[in-house]
């Protein structure tokens, strides 16, 4: 009987696997399934503490519902990459392994590491298959068979793949054996740190469910809702699509049978392209790997001069820059390892266009911190508030701090759960706090703003301009 193994990286889930299904297909195969963690690796890349703890759970979750269906699932740990594939050819050599299933992982040194695979493994038939995406990268191309540069053209031909042809979900394997027990508990060497398991699903079981209610409930409002923090008008699905416990397409799916109307804008639509966002920045990397190499994709702006100003730094990582709406977000960030979306591109905005600090500092600063961290999706919106990338808001285009926050949290709500110092402060003063405390001879245990945002304006306009120029 023949042996097949399935490498699990960051799919960790038993419903509509691609690789998993293809190595079940075959009845008389003996399937076994292997994960290796890298600490030294995620450490390289910053995982955050979070993160590392959602992905033990999920880690455990998998291996039960494997051992259920029969499959054992073979747990090792090594250092990086590299240790990797020598252990892969290892295991193919303890377990006598024929064939060897995995599903592509889009980042530059896993590609990498994937094409080193079959040269590792002679006698092995390596299968890889794109299962982080609804459609591969590659088959939304211009008509010149370019990588599209801009979203909104991308999504509209991506749109029009999806009616020519939905991508297929796959069931989870039949029962292949007698269900394992006494399974040990799956433990690696990196720090962990808690988060909260009614926000963010721990299991595959819970991501389903979650996918659904919001699918039934928060879907159609997601375009009304989606902006204002204060409010869950989020799926917060994020981080079980990072960790691949939920497929883009069992999204994509459930979506269309709760809002049919979403590929034609419809209900649902504006949730349709936040799914779309995250395939334009997987198909982005696979054609420029250089977005993996902390390189702009606007190669003029590597020419900005960044200033270097640790102290307004630190301030900006703790939430204590005397603008309120950037610092609850950072909070919320700390706090949690989550930030709302509308606040992620507040708070980047302010640490690249205020501060002029690199773009880059902040991106690895949010991927430590980030429970649902993920390269692609990370840099492409870094890149998007710096004006360096594919589609970026033009680099004149600069938010205002104060306005934004008048505007998503009108009565201060959001920034009163996550500033306390100012849970006094009026609603109408909240978003400029010290105007108010001045004008009452107040004082407040909350910091000045530390720099002037029409000054501060001036002066990154001026910086682009001449990098442009250089």
């Amino acid at each position: 009987m023949p042996t097949y193994m399935v490498w699990f990286r960051a799919d960790l889930r038993i419903h509509d696997n691609i690789a998993l299904a293809a190595a079940c297909r075959a009845k008389n195969a003996n399937v076994l399934a292997l994960f290796i963690a890298t600490p030294e690796q995620w450490q390289q890349h910053d995982m955050a503490p979070r993160q590392a703890a959602l992905l033990s759970a999920s880690l455990n979750d998998l291996q039960h519902s494997l051992a259920n269906k029969g499959i054992p699932l073979i747990y090792k740990e090594v250092d990086d990459f590299a240790a990797q594939l020598r252990m892969v050819q290892k295991t193919c050599e303890q377990h006598n392994v024929t064939h060897l299933f995995y599903n592509y992982q889009y980042e530059f040194n896993e590609q990498q590491r994937d094409r080193q695979l079959e040269k590792v493994l002679d006698d092995v038939v390596c299968e890889g298959f794109d299962d982080s995406v609804m459609l591969p990268p590659g088959s939304v191309m211009t008509g010149n068979h370019e990588m599209y540069k801009v979203f909104t053209p991308f999504k509209n031909a991506f749109i029009k793949r999806l009616k020519e042809a939905l991508p297929e979900c796959v069931a989870a394997p039949a029962v292949r054996g007698e269900p394992l027990t006494d399974l040990p508990q799956l433990a690696f060497d990196y720090p962990q740190q808690t988060f909260d398991e009614t926000l963010f699903p721990a299991n595959e079981k819970a991501a389903i469910a979650q996918l659904r209610q919001f699918c039934k409930q928060g879907a159609a409002d997601y375009n009304a809702r989606r902006d204002f923090p204060a409010i869950e008008g989020t799926s917060r699905l994020s981080a079980c699509l990072a960790l691949g416990m939920l497929s883009a397409r069992q999204c994509l799916h459930r979506l269309l049978a709760e809002q049919p109307q979403a590929l034609d804008g419809g209900a649902g639509s504006v949730w349709l392209n936040e799914l779309i966002w995250r395939e334009f920045y997987r198909h982005l990397m696979t054609y420029h790997p250089d977005l993996c190499k902390h390189r702009p994709f606007i190669r003029w702006t590597d020419n900005v001069q960044w200033q270097s100003n640790e102290k307004r730094l630190k301030a900006w990582q703790r939430g204590l820059t005397g603008f309120p709406i950037v610092d609850a977000a950072m909070r919320q960030l700390n706090e949690t390892g989550w930030m709302h979306n509308r606040l992620r591109m507040i708070a980047a905005s302010f640490l690249v266009k205020d501060l002029l600090i690199d773009w880059r500092i902040g991106e690895r600063y949010f991927i430590s911190q980030l429970i649902d961290g993920d390269l692609a999706a990370n840099n492409g919106g870094w890149q998007w508030a710096a004006s360096t990338g594919t589609d970026a808001a033009p680099y004149f285009r600069i938010f205002n701090p104060t306005t934004q926050g008048q505007r998503f949290d009108a009565e201060g709500e959001f920034i009163r759960r996550w500033v306390p110092e100012l849970k006094d402060v009026p609603a109408k003063a909240i978003h400029d706090p010290w105007v108010w405390a001045d004008k009452q001879s107040v004082t407040l245990d909350y910091p000045r703003p530390i720099v002037d945002h029409k000054q501060a304006r001036v002066a990154t306009l001026a910086a682009y301009e001449a990098a442009r120029k250089t």
